[in-house]
């Protein structure tokens, strides 16, 4: 049926309402207890802006206001169905999923970060994901070690 025929104003605003889904990361879908929780938390939210969104009157702005919410209705249910629960590391021998860890740049910064899933990852919060270039040079590493990520060499200096 062609746009001129129905209420939509136009062929644009048809094409909003049907939003790509969320690319979903390759490998494993590894979560830490805390991203779990992230995860099931931000999937009751997506639930009430979809609810909220159907209950707007107008068919129009209703399908407008849907389509983010059911997007990311469909993407954390999948990260949810395919979760894969890490317990935290045992010991602060090596690094790890689940491990903080600091270590020294070669320009003498040092840097601390918790290696998490993909979803839970902030570097800003000091985050990686366990999928990240930093996160799989320094995966194995103990105290003193040290690894290299592209030209330049980190040192560890503490894992916990």
């Amino acid at each position: 049926m062609s746009v001129a025929f129905t209420k939509e104003d136009s062929a644009e605003t048809a094409a909003e309402l049907l939003l790509p889904d969320r690319p979903i990361p390759e490998g494993p879908n590894l979560v830490t207890k805390a991203g779990l929780d992230a995860l099931t938390r931000q999937l009751r939210e997506a639930e009430q802006a979809y609810d909220a969104a159907n209950a707007t009157e107008d068919v129009n702005e209703r399908r407008r206001q849907s389509a983010l919410p059911y997007r990311d209705l469909r993407y954390l249910a999948e990260r949810l169905r395919t979760a894969q629960l890490v317990p935290p590391p045992d010991s602060t021998d090596t690094v790890g999923f689940g491990s903080t860890v600091t270590f020294t740049r070669d320009d003498g910064r040092v840097q601390t970060y918790r290696i998490v899933g993909e979803d839970e990852a902030d570097p800003r919060a000091g985050s990686i994901s366990y999928a990240s270039p930093i996160a799989r040079v320094l995966s194995g590493k103990m105290v003193g070690d040290t690894a290299v990520l592209g030209e330049q060499e980190l040192e560890i200096t503490g894992i916990r």
